[in-house]
C-alpha cells in the first residue's frame, strides 16, 4: 500500500465528482464562430499575424507571442478571419480577439513530428514547447516554456505531475488519466529529457485508486517515474502544498518551485507538451468539465479552444432549471459568470451550474474568534486578522502578518461559521500590495 502524503491544514468539501467521473470524454465540434482572445496567458498579449478576410487552416499560427513571457495562438479550425476586435471574455472584460468563421472542413497544416526528440538538444525541445503556445492549463496560464527554463536546470530534482484534481466537481484530469494514461507518461518522459537529474512523480489523490493502479502498471519498468498517493484533501493540488506533500520542501510567495528543485505541471499541460514534441501539434484543444446539479447531462468534453461556453452548456443538455449560480472553474477558486456567450481558452477548466446559490444566501455575522480559519489555512496565516487589516485598509499590518503568503484557496471562507468573505477581502488587499510594489 502506498503512503498517503499531505500537508497541514485544508478542508474536505463535498466533491461532486460522481456527477461526471464515470462518463467517457466526448468530442465536441463547434457550431458557431470561434473566438481567440489574445490574452490567454500570464504575460504580454499575443500579436495577430492574420488580417480580416484571410483564410486559415487548423493548426495555423494566427497570433505570435508578444514577448518571452507570452505565448502564440493557433487556429483550432479552418475558416475565414471574420474580425479582429474586442470581445467579452468570461471575466467580463473586453479583450482584443481574433474571430474565425468555421468552414467545417477542418483542413490542417502539415505537422512535423519529433519522435527522435531524445537526440535533440535541450534548447531545441524547449523551442518546440514555446512554439506550440503551451501554457499552464490548470487555470494559471503561465507560459510553459518559461517554467521549464530555470537558470540551473541541472539542479531540478523532481518533476511533479499534478494529478490531484482537488477542486470539487472537476473530473477532466481523472478522465484523461483513465482514458489516455500513456500520453501522460510519454509527456513526463519529455520533461525528464529537459531535466536529466530529476525523478518524475505522478502525484494522485487517493480518491482515484483506479488511476493510481493504472499509472503504476504503466511505469512499473520506468526507473525514473514513480506514483505517489496523496491524502484526499483540498487544496492538495495547490503548487506549494503539493511540493511539500511530495518532497517535504517548502516554498513561499517570493520563491518559485525551481528554487526548491521542483517543476510542477498539471495533467493537460503535460499531455500538450507530449503532443507538441512527439507529434509537432500546437495547443489547439483541451478537456473541459460541464457539471453541477443544474446541468441535465454532466460530462467532460474534448473541445477546440475558442468554442463558446454557451454551446458547451447546450451540448451537456442545457439547464434543468434556471441556475442561481454559474461558475467558471472550480467552486473554490473559480468565479461567477453573468453571461455564457464567451469563448473557451487555453486555461478553461470547467463550467459549474447550481440550482441554489448557497453563498449569497448565507448570513454574515461577526467573528467569534473560534480559530477555525487558522486551523484549515494551508498558508499558516491568520485569515481573520488579515481580513481585519483589509477592513481598516492597513496594508503595512497586512504585510507584517504575512498576508502575501495567502494562496487564495478559499478554505477560510468555507469553514468560517460567521460566513465572512475572508478570501475575497484578502485577495483584494494582495492585489493592492502587488500594485504598489509595481509602482515602486
Amino acid at each position: 500500500m502506498l503512503e498517503k502524503l499531505t500537508f497541514k491544514g485544508g478542508i474536505h468539501p463535498y466533491d461532486g465528482k460522481d456527477l461526471s467521473k464515470s462518463k467517457p470524454i466526448r468530442v465536441y465540434e463547434p457550431k458557431g464562430d470561434l473566438v481567440y482572445p489574445l490574452s490567454q496567458h500570464i504575460g504580454a498579449p499575443a500579436k495577430p499575424v492574420v488580417a480580416k478576410g484571410d483564410r486559415v487552416l487548423q493548426g495555423q499560427l494566427i497570433a505570435e507571442a508578444g514577448g518571452f513571457v507570452s505565448a502564440p495562438i493557433y487556429a483550432s479550425v479552418s475558416g475565414t478571419v471574420k474580425a479582429i476586435e474586442p470581445r467579452r471574455v468570461v471575466t467580463g472584460e473586453k479583450v482584443n480577439s481574433i474571430v474565425i468563421e468555421n468552414d467545417n472542413k477542418y483542413e490542417e497544416v502539415e505537422y512535423t513530428p519529433h519522435p527522435d526528440y531524445e537526440s535533440m538538444t535541450r534548447e531545441e525541445v524547449v523551442g518546440l514547447i514555446q512554439a506550440a503556445g503551451i501554457v499552464g492549463m490548470g487555470g494559471a496560464g503561465f507560459p510553459t516554456h518559461v517554467k521549464v527554463s530555470p537558470k540551473e536546470p541541472e539542479k531540478i530534482d523532481y518533476v511533479i505531475a499534478n494529478c490531484a484534481e482537488c477542486e470539487p466537481y472537476l473530473t477532466s484530469d481523472y478522465r484523461r488519466m483513465m482514458e489516455e494514461p500513456e500520453k501522460l507518461v510519454e509527456g513526463l518522459k519529455v520533461y525528464l529529457k529537459l531535466f536529466p537529474n530529476a525523478q518524475a512523480i505522478l502525484a494522485v489523490e487517493d480518491n482515484k485508486p483506479d488511476c493510481i493502479e493504472k499509472l503504476k502498471a504503466l511505469v512499473v519498468n520506468e526507473g525514473k517515474i514513480t506514483v505517489k498517493a496523496l491524502k484526499t484533501k483540498y487544496p492538495q493540488g495547490a503548487e506549494r502544498q503539493l511540493i511539500y506533500a511530495v518532497t517535504k520542501r517548502k516554498i513561499n510567495s517570493t520563491m518559485l518551485p525551481a528554487d526548491a528543485g521542483c517543476v510542477v505541471n498539471n495533467v493537460d499541460t503535460i499531455v500538450a507538451v507530449r503532443n507538441a514534441v512527439l507529434l509537432g501539434r500546437p495547443l489547439m484543444e483541451r478537456i473541459v468539465t460541464i457539471t453541477g446539479d443544474a446541468i441535465n447531462d454532466p460530462c467532460n468534453f474534448k473541445i477546440r479552444i475558442g468554442t463558446s461556453y454557451s454551446e458547451l452548456i447546450e451540448a451537456a443538455g442545457g439547464f434543468n432549471c434556471e441556475p442561481e449560480k454559474v461558475i467558471c472553474g472550480g467552486p473554490m477558486m473559480g468565479f461567477a459568470m453573468f453571461e455564457f456567450d464567451s469563448p473557451s481558452t487555453k486555461t478553461s477548466t470547467a463550467i459549474l451550474a447550481f440550482k441554489e446559490d448557497v453563498v449569497s444566501k448565507s448570513k454574515h455575522t461577526s467573528c467569534i474568534n473560534c480559530g477555525k480559519c487558522v486551523e484549515v489555512c494551508p498558508g499558516r496565516v491568520v485569515p481573520s486578522k488579515l481580513a481585519d487589516c483589509v477592513e481598516h485598509n492597513d496594508k503595512e499590518a497586512f504585510v507584517k502578518l504575512n498576508g502575501m503568503e495567502c494562496c487564495e484557496c478559499g478554505c477560510c471562507s468555507f469553514i468560517c461559521p460567521a460566513k465572512r468573505d475572508l478570501t475575497q477581502e484578502i485577495k483584494s488587499m494582495r492585489k493592492m500590495v502587488l500594485a504598489d510594489r509595481k509602482k515602486k
